[in-house]
């Protein structure tokens, strides 16, 4: 059972083929491991702890008060302290959903590996950092998501590796203008087609999961295990999941791969089925699009756009709609900490080729208007061969991962919403389930 984090592989990461040029490089990360979002099989048989002291680092803080009453240099200190339902403290307690001590190390890991790759190895990013431009940092507005992109930044560039008053920042939106997610509290269509296509994978692997009843059921009250069960099979799945990436018990029957994976493939189903087109324009379609704007000022301005690295701290639920809109996902559920990177890079036209048909006078007009640019999709360490890239004339000749940015461009064009609030307005046609 897969449960960990994918570290990011440094040493097998696969160079361009020679003649590209990495240019601007924007990555998505699932926060680091947290606790359950919610307390689920606490009672024997089951007994996996509703208590989690899993959470000492940084449980202080300091806080300076400016202009309610004198305060000293030092400011003032306060140590935070959770506590359960029954009115107990405990050193190191989670909130529920909270990032643990683990996660905290594998997100400030990925970091150092981001910097390890982009910085020392490939040489793309200078050591120091001196223009805070070159970087772009970027969290939805949860504690575990921002608590692990301040941990990847600080294995990026941590204050030793930036130049005095250089402060990365961290920009967060508000939510009716977050993208980083399928935004179904801004966008009531998103929600019912997602609901929609949600009650048609119930009626599909509702019955397929029954013969697990006799396995898991008394691991859950003797319920049955139902995606719209209670507890939920996706619950279920969090639980098992959180509590084995921490190295809790877990009954030994959710660590069978005939269970665990039919489980997963039911609840993938129910939360990222979602083929139709309106469904990935409304939940993918303006990140993409942030993204695509963001490379093509890269190819037009080359090195008069400094921003070279963005990366974004967002959840699961981001990562496989990222995956499922071109057509590569792998129906498992994203592990924490993993991510998928999208990697601009450009080909220049050899000087050779343009002096046949072009004065030395006119070359450097030219010069950027004959570059070509590639896009390659990453995920698990592995480079993503996209369908719509598959054709000839779409990619890199020879090596299909490498789309062509004109094709990769035009394919998010058709994914972006032209009119939002119009398109998110509920319509009451039928919508189709595939």
């Amino acid at each position: 059972m897969q449960d960990g984090p994918v570290p990011l592989d440094v040493e097998s990461y696969p160079v361009a083929p020679e003649g590209l040029d990495l240019e601007q490089v924007h990555v998505y990360v699932r926060h680091g491991e947290r606790t359950p979002v919610r307390v689920r099989m606490s009672d024997p048989p089951a007994s996996i702890s509703a208590d989690w002291q899993m959470c000492n680092a940084a449980k202080s803080f300091h806080e300076t008060v400016a202009g309610h009453g004198p305060t000293t240099d030092d400011g003032l200190w306060y140590r935070k302290v959770v506590e359960n339902r029954y009115g107990k403290t405990a050193e190191g307690l989670c909130l529920l959903g909270e990032l643990t001590d683990i996660g905290k190390k594998s997100t400030f890991s990925f970091g150092t590996a981001l910097r390890s790759l982009y910085i020392d190895r490939l040489k793309f990013l200078p050591p120091k950092l001196e223009d805070e431009r070159l970087t772009y940092f970027r969290s939805t507005n949860i504690a575990r998501t921002i608590e692990s992109l301040q941990h990847i930044v600080h294995g990026v560039y941590p204050p030793s590796a930036c130049a005095p008053g250089t402060i990365p920042s961290i920009i967060i939106r508000n939510g009716v203008d977050e993208n980083l997610v399928s935004n179904t509290l801004a966008c009531k269509r998103l929600a019912l087609l997602e609901l929609q296509f949600a009650e048609a994978a119930v009626a599909v692997w509702n019955p397929r999961l029954e013969p697990l009843d006799k396995k898991v059921s008394r691991y859950i009250g003797g319920r049955p295990l139902r995606l719209d069960g209670t507890p939920r099979a996706s619950g279920i799945l969090d639980t098992v999941r959180s509590a084995a990436a921490h190295g809790f018990r877990v009954p030994p029957e959710f660590m069978d791969d005939n269970v665990i994976d039919l489980i997963e493939a039911a609840v993938t189903a129910e939360w990222f089925d979602v083929k139709s087109e309106d469904g990935r324009r409304l939940g993918m379609g303006r990140l993409l699009a942030d993204a695509s704007e963001k490379m093509q000022r890269k190819t037009q301005l080359n090195s008069k756009d400094p921003t070279k690295l963005l990366v974004h701290t967002t959840h699961d639920s981001t990562l496989a709609a990222l995956l499922c809109t071109f057509d590569v996902f792998d129906d498992k559920w994203p592990p924490f900490t993993s991510s998928v990177t999208f990697e601009l890079f450009r080909k220049r036209t050899p000087a050779s080729k343009q002096n046949n048909l072009l004065g030395l006078r006119a070359l450097s007009s030219v010069w950027r208007r004959q570059d070509e640019h590639y896009v390659r999709m990453r995920y698990k360490n592995q480079n993503m061969v996209l369908p719509m890239c598959a054709e000839e004339g779409k990619h890199l000749p020879g090596s299909p991962e490498f789309c062509t940015f004109e094709t990769f461009r035009r394919r998010v064009g058709e994914l972006t919403p032209r009119d939002w609030a119009g398109e998110c307005i509920p319509r009451t046609e039928c919508i189709p389930r595939t």
